[in-house]
Formats: C-alpha cells, sequence, structure tokens
C-alpha cells in the first residue's frame, strides 16, 4: 500500500501526540484510532495507517508494536542484573544553564563495567560562543584553551561512540541530558533511547535522613571518594562513578537486582498530581501564558512559558514545587492557556494577569502596591508609599535599610555614600567592632542594591524604542512601545496606520514618577534588551524603521522546531 513519506518533523510531533494518547488510555491504542487522532484519517485503509505509523514508531524508541496496537517500549538493558551491566557516568561542562542559548564546553566520562571502574573519556569542546566570567571563574576554562577543539556536534557523536549501548549515569541527569539531546537532535533527529541513573534522585532515595544534601559535593564527602568533584568534567564523572558503585551497594541491600529496579529508585516517587497529568493533554509547543483554576473556576495561580507543553507537563512529572504551588496543583481543576507570538509577549501578560487577578500562588508581582519610594524628611531619608525619584523598591525591608545610612543631602545621588560607608565599614571592623560592623555591612548591602536599582531604572527610562516580535497569527508581528519609563502602546502591526497609531500614543507619555506597575514592566522589557531572544527585533521610535524590521522579521525567522519528548527511559 502506498503512502506519502511524513518529514521529519512532523514524525516527531506525531510521535510526542501518540505517546500523549498511549499514556492518557493507560494501554495501547489501536492502528485506526492512532491513525484518526494523529492524521485526522477517519476511514483509512489499516495498511496505510499502519504504514503511516511505522514512520513514526521507527523515529522513536519510546513506542513499540504490540500486535495490531501501538504502546510504550520497554527500554533496552533494563532487565541486566546489575552485576553484569555497563554503566557510563557522564559529566558537562557548559557555558551557561540553558540549552537553547548555552553550549557544551568539555565532556568527561567514565566506563563502570559489573561494578569496576574501567575507561575514561575526557574531551574539551569548542562551544563556538564566549565563555562568560562567572563560568570561567568556576571551571578555570578560558576561550583560548577550547579553540581549535572539536564543536559540540563532533564531540558529541565521540562520546555517544564511547558510551555504546550502556545506561547512561548523571548526577542531576535532566540538565547534562539536556544538553546532549539538543545535539543528538541536530544529529540524527531524535532524542537519547534507553534507561538513565540520576544519582541525586538515587541518593535522595537511599540516603534519606543520613545526609542533609543530595549535591555532588555533599556526597563525595559523606562516601569519601578518592576524587573530589572540582567543576571539570572528568574528575566530577569519576566521583559520580565511586558514588554510583556506593549507591549501587545500597540499593542491592533494598533488594534492587537490576538496572530497572535501579532506574524506579531513582526516579520521582509519584505524586497525588500525578493523575491530574490529562489536563495538560492538547497543550501546544508555542509560547503563552497558562492560568490554574479550581473547581469554582477561581484563578489559583498565573505562569508563562516559552514552551507551554513542556511547561506544564513538568509540573506533574518533576519534583514538588514550592508550598504556595504545591498546594495551587492540589486544588486544580482546570488548565487554561493563551497562545503568545512570543515569549517576551507572554511575559508582559502574565505580569498584567497577576496583577489583575491576584492569585494566590503567585508572589511575584501581585502586590505593587506594597512597594516603596525613599523621600527625604528633613536631614534624614524614610521610606514612603508616594512616587518619588528614588523608587519604587520591592523590598520595604531592604530600602528601610538603605535609608537608615542615608543622609538627606545624598538622596538625589545615593551612590555618592558608598565610599563614606565603606571606609566606616572598614574603621569597625579595624576597631574590633564586629557587632557594629555587621550591622553596617547588612545596610550598606541594601544601599548598594538599591543604587543598581536606581542606575538600571534610569537607563530604562531613558529608553525609547519599538520591540518587534511575532504575533500568535502566522506571519503577523507585534510592536511593544516603550517611551519615557513605560509600555506606552501594544498592537500588531498590520499595516503604516498602526504604526503611526504607536508612535502617536508614545508621544503622549509624559515623564513622572514611576509608578510601582509601570517599573515592573519597564524592569521586564530591560531584562529581554539586556539578553534579546533570536525572534524580537528593536526600532527606535521612527517609522520607517519600525515597518522595515517588521516587514523582515517573518522571513528572517525560521519556524522553531516542535520538541520530541525524550524516548522511554524507564
Amino acid at each position: 500500500m502506498f503512502a506519502y513519506p511524513l518529514g521529519m518533523q512532523l514524525r516527531l510531533d506525531a510521535a510526542d501526540r501518540l505517546v500523549e494518547l498511549v499514556e492518557e488510555r493507560r494501554g495501547p491504542v489501536y492502528v485506526e484510532e492512532a491513525a484518526r487522532r494523529l492524521f485526522a484519517l477517519r476511514h483509512a485503509p489499516v495498511g496505510m495507517a499502519r504504514s503511516l505509523l511505522e514512520e513514526v514508531i521507527g523515529e522513536d524508541s519510546r513506542l513499540a508494536w504490540r500486535g495490531d496496537a501501538v504502546g510504550l517500549a520497554d527500554p533496552p538493558g533494563a532487565d541486566l542484573p546489575l552485576e553484569r551491566a555497563t554503566f557510563v557516568v557522564v559529566d558537562l561542562e557548559t557555558t551557561g544553564l540553558r540549552p537553547g542559548r548555552a553550549r557544551i564546553c568539555e565532556i568527561g566520562a567514565v566506563r563502570v563495567r559489573e561494578l569496576e571502574l574501567e575507561e575514561e573519556f575526557e574531551l574539551l569542546v569548542d562551544p563556538g560562543v564566549p565563555i562568560g566570567p562567572a563560568i570561567s571563574a568556576l571551571t578555570g576554562l578560558r576561550d583560548a584553551d577550547l579553540r581549535g577543539c572539536p564543536h559540540p556536534a563532533i564531540a558529541v557523536r565521540r562520546f555517544l561512540e564511547f558510551a555504546g549501548d550502556a545506561v547512561l549515569v548523571a548526577h542531576n541527569a535532566r540538565f547534562d541530558l539536556a544538553f546532549l539531546d539538543r545535539e543528538t537532535e541536530r544529529l540524527a533527529g531524535a532524542r537519547l533511547a534507553g534507561p538513565v541513573v540520576d544519582t541525586v534522585g538515587l541518593a535522595r532515595r537511599l540516603l534519606a535522613g543520613r545526609t542533609p544534601r543530595a549535591g555532588l559535593g555533599s556526597l563525595a564527602q559523606f562516601f569519601g571518594t578518592d576524587t573530589q568533584p572540582c567543576h571539570r568534567a572528568l574528575p566530577d564523572a569519576q566521583a559520580t562513578a565511586e558514588i554510583l558503585l556506593q549507591l549501587i551497594g545500597l540499593a542491592q541491600e533494598r533488594g534492587a537486582l537490576s538496572v530497572a529496579d535501579l532506574v524506579d529508585l531513582a526516579a520521582p516517587r509519584v505524586r497525588k498530581v500525578y493523575a491530574k497529568r490529562a489536563l495538560a493533554f492538547g497543550a501546544p509547543t508555542t509560547p503563552g501564558v497558562y492560568l490554574f483554576r479550581d473547581a469554582h473556576d477561581q484563578v489559583l495561580y498565573v505562569g508563562r512559558a516559552r514552551d507551554l507543553r513542556a511547561r506544564l507537563r513538568s509540573y506533574f512529572r518533576s519534583d514538588r514545587q514550592r508550598p504556595a504551588v504545591e498546594s495551587a496543583l492540589g486544588a486544580l481543576e482546570r488548565i487554561e492557556w493563551r497562545v503568545c507570538g512570543s515569549e517576551l509577549e507572554a511575559a508582559l501578560q502574565e505580569l498584567r494577569l497577576i496583577r489583575e487577578l491576584h492569585p494566590p500562588a503567585n508572589a511575584r508581582g501581585a502586590r505593587p502596591d506594597r512597594y516603596v519610594y525613599l523621600r527625604r524628611r528633613g536631614d534624614s531619608v524614610v521610606c514612603s508609599a508616594k512616587p518619588s525619584p528614588l523608587g519604587p523598591f520591592k523590598s520595604r525591608s531592604r530600602a528601610r535599610l538603605a535609608a537608615r545610612v542615608l543622609r538627606g543631602d545624598e538622596l538625589e545621588q545615593p551612590e555618592l555614600a558608598l565610599p563614606r560607608l565603606r571606609a566606616r565599614l572598614r574603621d569597625l571592623s579595624d576597631c574590633r567592632r564586629f557587632e557594629d560592623a555587621a550591622r553596617l555591612r547588612d545596610r550598606l548591602s541594601a544601599l548598594e542594591d538599591v543604587v543598581r536599582t536606581v542606575q538600571r531604572l534610569d537607563r530604562l527610562r531613558r529608553t525609547r524604542c519599538c520591540l518587534i516580535v511575532p504575533a500568535a497569527e502566522p506571519g503577523f508581528v507585534r510592536g511593544i512601545f516603550v517611551a519615557n519609563g513605560r509600555i506606552a502602546d501594544v498592537r500588531t502591526l498590520a499595516s503604516r496606520l498602526e504604526v503611526e497609531a504607536g508612535l502617536a500614543a508614545s508621544d503622549l507619555v509624559a515623564q513622572s514618577h514611576l509608578l510601582a506597575e509601570d517599573a515592573d514592566e519597564l524592569l521586564l522589557i530591560g531584562t529581554f534588551l539586556r539578553r534579546p531572544p533570536p525572534e524580537l527585533r528593536v526600532a527606535t521610535l521612527d517609522a520607517e524603521e519600525i515597518l522595515r524590521l517588521a516587514a523582515a522579521l517573518p522571513q528572517a525567522l525560521v519556524a522553531p522546531a516542535r520538541k520530541p519528548g525524550r524516548a522511554h527511559a524507564a
């Protein structure tokens, strides 16, 4: 039976939806229903439907045929006895924390065969992006050290050849595998398959009550490993391998016999809210905002995501959330999501919805009426709810600490007080007046926070620009007009008239003291200007420049690939 071949991205999307369907049904799904749900084929011949599904299943190791139905596959190697299993313990150093922006700069790995340490793998990687000063200070790696080294795709290919069919192990596996998955997607269009053991989860389960932390350094100290972790890939992998062997011994004492038993011990415990995961089925992979609602349709929590599907799934599959969000999940009955064209517009909508709805589980931005300003009262400085040039500040307690060390004549330029206070702090330390020095140190730290906030807000208040981002509707763009310390207008730039209307709204914004809600939005804009995502374009408040960038944006953007789900691991 002839069937049109599916494109790679369509296969990956279909595999994600098929895994969701099998999970939703809690069992295999027959060919006819799978084809109907995935490809809208209501009366397709079974042969044609099976041919299409063969393409999907062949690309994704999470899925397997169960007779005439499709179900979840058994992971390879999961039934191996622990004494005969081969593990590869891997650790990565990266240029940052986010796989979308950061890249791998070092890979270290250790093979553990039949509970014995064997070969090692170590490779420096040229990430193609600069290493930030914080990462360089942490790892000791510099850009010059990595020039001429293999690029990430080549390095990951070499690592995969070293790993072979071994069971992968990592400390905080989600982090390392996110970077490895990103490169394997580029190489093969699929993510890593097979069981994965996370030593963090394993330690939390097996050492509950025996050690307060499950960090790599803490566990190395607890077990007395020969190798001490030092934020370099191979030493950290060596320490993790030693920890793994200790944890396997403890797992065997609890009756673990196979790799599957070890994976099960390392997996997060199923929480009651896991039963509500079906509420997230059907969420798109686009940016947007989401609202958690209870049985009375009251909003419990508002959030935003660059990928709604991935973010919503994480609430039901990951470890416990902070208490307020965990409480909201307990009362959750419905999830509402609203699609946005960009992460920036989603962040702006989130901020405004929190301010409007006051969801009980949201902390950030929910009560701008509690923000304070610093004002002069005689020769002293006090906190006030009345707007002034110095503020607003979110933390009333930090603002009060800063006010205690500011003189009235220093209010207009609070940074001028810093040298005086630093000299006073040195004098107190020299005189061994340590309690007084500690109090002044805390107040000085608060004043430094105040100065940083004031300087940042001052820079942003002088910003006049139009931020251009994709709209939710394909082919359209949105303009966010910023002038005189506030967002003057947000609109779809469908024509010159829309651009001119946005510019007119910007001209109407007068200079004034920053209100708390305006400051929140301005700081949000500043975050995106400081680290602009690929889809953001910034124009001056000039109609011709805005029109030119708005017209070019849809063609310049390559539609982001939807993220395939992870290959079944346990």
